[in-house]
């Protein structure tokens, strides 16, 4: 026998039991960013590797440790499976002029691609939603994606989910605020991890962002960004926090908080919550308006957010969610000759009125029919033997109710069924 094949390591299978906390999810989402007038927008997973090496910063762990990249053996291209999406917007939006017509507001979802160590809430394969709001200037766009955030967990039923948020500022004041930052560092060297050593000169403002614990005293002793913002980003941070307090939204700032990817500028912020150990980050984007003409398009504001579905449906389970179990409407059992026909045409005539049929398969007697019947989860069986095909009737069995069962005429059967489907 063949050894088994198994899945790649941290990449996992969704499987149909899991389906519907996805399904719930998914419609939740669909019909919140509806509601704020965001459309979808779909990307290949696979993209050029400068797209990602310009967009991401080229000293950052995703771009040095992370991508799944490769040469195209037909054309020697580096190619790479995308570990985020934005980039990946923009360059369609760019691509096929988008922003001509005005400003955008778009949304994604699908899967990404890391190579991390799996853990809970980290895998290498992992899936986002995401929100992108493209040629909006003020801090009022900002708002309203963080606003987004705090009516999603509602209506997906989470609690315990807290925003955090901080502004960056322009180009000038995080150059002043680099140079301050880079000799405070070197002035702790002795202090500094491998990373933190390799960081220093390239892209120092990643330091803060260190999760090794040894490093946490060294971050907090550090110089703050605020001090040295510009007026024109500290009044946009401003009227950001007014907005938020206006809404009812509750944050605190978080002077640490830079994000990992070098796009950003201005607002950044973070949904977490402390249920998910490690992983606590559910939400996080930000501000990025030099991205556009980064990845080569004419310069426009940009700001949005990503989420991460699987820490979401952590949450979701652990809170106790309890989605409809689906399953069909109606299953249609059948046995002998003349019955199989009939059967088929019944159970594509209810699929045309719209119900969930599923036609018995694979042979066997009523009785072991029935007990699939039972365990499709159907609310109804629909029974039909030599003596309905000869009537053109079938007998209707409801399988949750205390009912008892009726024999109908097919004409008949599809309004009933359709009717009770309703109750």
């Amino acid at each position: 026998m063949s050894e088994l094949i198994q899945a790649v390591r941290g990449m996992n299978d969704m499987l149909p039991e899991d389906a519907p906390l996805w399904e719930f999810f998914e419609d939740t989402v669909r019909a919140w960013l509806a509601r704020y007038g965001y459309r979808q927008i779909r990307t290949p997973i696979l993209e050029r590797t400068e797209l990602f090496v310009r967009s991401i910063g080229e000293v950052t762990d995703i771009v040095e440790k992370e991508m799944y990249t490769f040469n195209d053996s037909l054309n020697g291209e580096s190619l790479t499976l995308r570990p985020e999406n934005t980039a990946s917007v923009l360059r369609s939006v760019v691509q096929h002029n988008l922003l001509y017509g005005g400003p955008q507001r778009l949304w994604y979802t699908g899967p990404m691609f890391r190579h991390e160590r799996p853990q809970k809430g980290r895998y290498r394969q992992f899936h986002q939603v995401g929100a992108e709001a493209l040629g909006f200037e003020g801090p009022d766009i900002d708002a309203e994606l963080i606003v987004m955030g705090a009516r999603l967990w509602r209506d997906l039923g989470l609690e315990d989910i807290a925003l955090e948020i901080n502004t960056l500022g322009d180009q000038q004041s995080r150059a002043r605020y680099r140079a301050r930052l880079v000799s405070y560092l070197e002035s702790r060297m002795d202090e500094l991890d491998e990373d933190s050593v390799r960081r220093l000169h390239a892209n120092p403002l990643r330091v803060l962002d260190s999760k090794n614990p040894r490093m946490q005293e060294v971050v907090e002793a550090a110089p703050r960004l605020l001090d040295d913002l510009d007026e024109e980003s500290l009044g946009h941070f401003e009227d950001l926090q007014r907005l938020l307090r206006h809404c009812g939204v509750e944050f605190r700032i978080n002077t640490r908080l830079v994000r990992g990817l070098d796009y950003y500028n201005r607002s950044v912020f973070e949904w977490v919550t402390n249920r998910l150990g490690a992983q606590g980050t559910v939400c996080a984007g930000g501000r990025y308006d030099g991205l556009i003409a980064q990845i080569g398009g004419k310069p426009a504001p940009g700001a949005g957010f990503a989420m991460g579905v699987e820490r979401l449906l952590s949450l979701l389970a652990e809170a106790g969610a309890r989605p409809p179990a689906g399953g069909p409407d109606v299953y249609v059992a059948w046995s002998g000759a003349s019955a199989e026909a009939h059967a088929w045409r019944v159970a594509e005539r209810l699929r045309a009125a719209g119900a969930a049929v599923v036609l018995h398969c694979g042979g066997g007697g009523f009785k072991s029919q029935m007990k699939k019947a039972d365990g499709s989860g159907a609310r109804f069986a629909v029974i039909v033997g030599e003596d309905e095909a000869a009537a053109g009737q079938a007998s209707l069995k409801p399988l949750r109710e205390l009912s008892e069962q009726v024999r109908v005429g097919v004409d008949d059967l599809v309004p009933l069924i359709m009717q009770l489907r309703k109750v």
